[in-house]
């Protein structure tokens, strides 16, 4: 018997990884009725739901994504969807009399579902001939840190990671030059994927608010890339362009340039999927690395888009799917919050903010930064509209709460989180929750 159901199926208050026996079921400091909020928490490490209580005479809005309730694919779904690939041949077809097939995956900080897709992807190389040795998955995350055997299991799933050999891409080594760019970028990707007969690249769609959306072909640049490759691509490419930003893909230089060095490592079939607030995929796209990403794309700006709640008091935006990155869920609160009100940002997941960044790392090394400034620069930094701020994390440490301003309050039980907004707001008081922030994006429109 798992947690869950040892608890009944109760969702989880406060104390995600409490023994089941001492998990509380309420905050203790309501009486009486509440309104509450179930949320996702723990992508990709239990998966868990939280149960968030406010008191009864609060106006509660609970902000979901416009495909929120789109249906579930079930494999045989899928698999009728892969099967009908947009700008290519068939997988199998592509597969025939190759000996070496090279495919790449994303990481924990991208919420992508692959292993809802690698048993359909293996079942076409197998049909075509191809034996296991020959199949080799590559982690595809540029300049973030490698990838450890149980969160490969968890991307992957665990019979095909324990099945195949699988690597880790390096930013610092093992690449070769396969041209420049039109936007002068000097291409060097991974030599291993590059040396593959078939290049498959596995994605998943979701905002990003530099290069419009994840997936496509940010497979190969920046995940496949060298570490100066991928910085001319994030900081020449994209400081001060007008042609970036979420949801703009087809004429975003930062998003073009990516797409050339894609179509000089000659990636040869890619799958694109959409997904969730259980993560569960709703959307596959097949074929060509560009055609099946931009069928994604059009879908995607419908899927996730959410509408913003405007002057609220007090804002609750959860990090999920993307607790690692957690800024990117953090943006909520400025859209919606009034000017004096209190944002919430929830990051629970027991990695808690990811710190390694070795683009970033070197960006700060080589303004001179040391950690104690940039870190007195994030402790001195302004919150939005006079706004307080409050992260609830039950795994906080010193490191990562150096990464928000001096005045931000820090719980670790939801209890403590009502009573700090119950001394701060009196009377009527209107809460904006977005229940998996990471996710969401505003009702914006598609550049083309």
């Amino acid at each position: 018997m798992n947690r869950r159901d040892f608890l009944g199926g109760v969702p989880l208050i406060g104390t995600a990884l409490a023994a089941g026996p001492y998990q509380p079921t309420t905050v203790a400091s309501l009486k009486g009725a509440v309104k509450s909020v179930v949320i996702p928490t723990h992508e990709f490490a239990g998966n868990l739901d939280e149960r968030l209580d406010f008191p009864a005479d609060w106006e509660v809005n609970v902000m979901d994504m416009r495909g929120r309730n789109a249906p579930v694919l079930s494999s045989s779904e899928i698999r009728r969807r892969l099967d009908r690939p947009i700008g290519t041949k068939t997988l199998r077809e592509l597969a025939e009399g190759k000996k070496t097939v090279a495919i790449t995956f994303d990481d924990l900080t991208r919420a992508t579902p692959t292993y809802a897709v690698t048993p359909w992807v293996v079942e076409q190389l197998k049909a075509a001939g191809i034996a296991d040795e020959n199949i080799l998955f590559i982690g595809s995350f540029a300049t973030h840190r490698p990838m450890t055997a149980l969160e490969v299991q968890a991307k992957l799933g665990k019979d095909i990671a324990r099945r195949f050999p699988w690597v880790n891409h390096n930013v610092f080594a093992n690449v070769r030059e396969v041209g420049v760019t039109s936007f002068k970028n000097r291409v060097r990707l991974n030599q291993t994927f590059l040396a593959a007969d078939l290049k498959i690249c596995l994605s998943g769609i979701k905002i990003h608010n530099d290069a419009g959306y994840g997936g496509g072909a940010k497979a190969v640049l920046p995940g496949l890339a060298c570490l100066e490759t991928v910085e001319y691509n994030h900081n020449v490419l994209m400081r001060n362009n007008p042609t970036v930003g979420p949801l703009k893909v087809f004429k975003n230089e930062m998003r073009l340039d990516m797409i050339e060095a894609a179509r000089m490592a000659k990636v040869d079939f890619s799958v694109q999927i959409l997904y969730n607030h259980k993560l569960q995929p709703t959307h596959v796209f097949s074929g060509d690395i560009v055609e099946a990403h931009h069928a994604g794309v059009r879908v995607a700006a419908k899927h996730y888009c959410t509408p913003t709640f405007q002057d609220a008091d007090i804002v609750v935006t959860n990090g999920y799917p993307q607790n690692a990155q957690a800024f990117h869920a953090q943006r909520w609160i400025a859209r919606s919050v009034r000017e004096g009100g209190t944002g919430v940002l929830i990051i629970q997941h027991p990695l808690g903010l990811d710190p390694v960044h070795y683009l970033n790392n070197r960006t700060a090394g080589r303004n001179g930064s040391t950690y104690y400034q940039i870190a007195e620069r994030r402790r001195n930094a302004r919150l939005p509209r006079n706004s307080a701020l409050i992260v609830y994390s039950q795994y906080m440490d010193r490191q990562q709460m150096d990464t928000y301003p001096r005045a931000t309050a820090f719980a670790d039980k939801w209890e403590d989180v009502i009573r700090i907004l119950r001394e701060r707001h009196k009377g009527t008081v209107r809460v904006a929750v977005y229940p998996y922030g990471g996710m969401q994006h505003q009702e914006l429109e598609l550049d083309g």
